[in-house]
């Protein structure tokens, strides 16, 4: 991740949700993160960008994000599933898609989106996929929602909202139209 630029985000205090109706909107959000990025991108003279989603909810991320900056450059895909690093204990996750990075990644600006970051692990492993297709020249992290409970030094450049969830309790991003819920500890 570059460490030159401050998270946008760092200031922003995390906002404590304690019933499903405490939500952030994600449209707002995204409005936010691609404002955001923009910025970013015009403020390190980024010209060679390519946006990245990590399956499966951070590929629908990256999608709203590549419509509200209107690329030109396709949109990548990533599942890290064969990258995990508790791959031999938990298995194969039954609904692996294929990777899909319809680019060079050699001396690019890549931005990686995804859609919850907490422990880091999955950045790690969508690091790893992603410098086995080459070396970028750099790689952004664009997270819509920042969670704790990191266990690995891994920070997101930009993150749309940072939450405090209840013990116990997961969120989840669902597609069509994006919205967030709340799964209780005997769903999650």
């Amino acid at each position: 991740m570059t460490t030159d630029i401050p998270n946008l985000n760092q200031k922003q205090e995390r906002l404590v949700i304690r019933s499903s109706d405490d939500l952030p909107e994600v449209a707002p959000l995204l409005d936010q993160m691609a404002d955001a990025l923009r910025q970013r991108i015009e403020r390190l003279g980024q010209e060679s960008i390519a946006l990245v989603g990590i399956h499966s909810g951070g590929v629908w991320i990256a999608e709203q994000l590549h419509q509200r900056l209107m690329l030109n450059e396709p949109l990548g895909t990533l599942d890290i599933s064969f990258y995990r690093d508790d791959y031999t204990r938990v298995g194969l996750n039954p609904s692996v898609k294929p990777s899909n990075l319809p680019f060079a990644t050699e001396s690019r600006h890549i931005v990686l989106v995804d859609d919850v970051i907490m422990s880091g692990r999955t950045i790690r492993a969508a690091l790893n996929e992603l410098f086995d297709y080459g070396r970028p020249d750099s790689v952004s992290l664009v997270t819509l929602l920042d969670l704790p409970g990191r266990e690995l030094p891994i920070q997101p450049d930009i993150a749309g909202q940072r939450l405090e969830l209840p013990e116990g309790v997961r969120i989840k991003l669902s597609a069509e139209p994006l919205a967030l819920a709340l799964l209780s500890p005997a769903t999650a």
